[in-house]
């Protein structure tokens, strides 16, 4: 399964879901701490260490510090990784409300990351995206 790459059908199916909890993002130095991969929600390795979001439980567990606390929102629409204009399209309506985003795009949908205080409201915002 490739996952939609239709933009119009994306938009109009995109489903947004608040998951429980509290999430961070955290830097991890190469050879530092020790995080289990059954804990890590996402990471991407860069040059100045590795970068995990973690329940923000789990990293106040390992001493890890972060910046800010996130929710998660899943867009359950599978979206196709060649789809063109999902990123833009979401990132812009929540931009026009002043509600920053970091998105992890993954094989079957698209994860959205906004402060805990804007969780309502980004979620508005992905419902009525047309």
């Amino acid at each position: 399964m490739s996952g939609e790459k239709e933009l119009n059908k994306i938009i109009g199916n995109l489903q947004p879901r608040l998951n429980e909890g509290e999430y961070v993002f955290c830097t991890v130095p190469m050879g530092g701490v020790k995080v289990s991969m059954e804990v890590v929600i996402g990471s991407f390795r860069e040059r100045e260490g590795m970068t995990v979001v973690l329940s923000k439980d789990v990293a106040d567990g390992l001493g890890l510090s972060y910046d800010l606390v996130h929710s998660w929102i899943t867009l359950n629409i599978h979206s196709s990784l060649e789809a063109v204009g999902l990123t833009a399209a979401f990132s812009s309506a929540l931009s026009k409300e002043n509600i920053s985003c970091n998105v992890i795009a993954a094989y079957y949908h698209d994860h959205i990351f906004v402060s805990r205080e804007d969780s309502s409201r980004a979620l508005e915002v992905l419902g009525n995206i047309r």
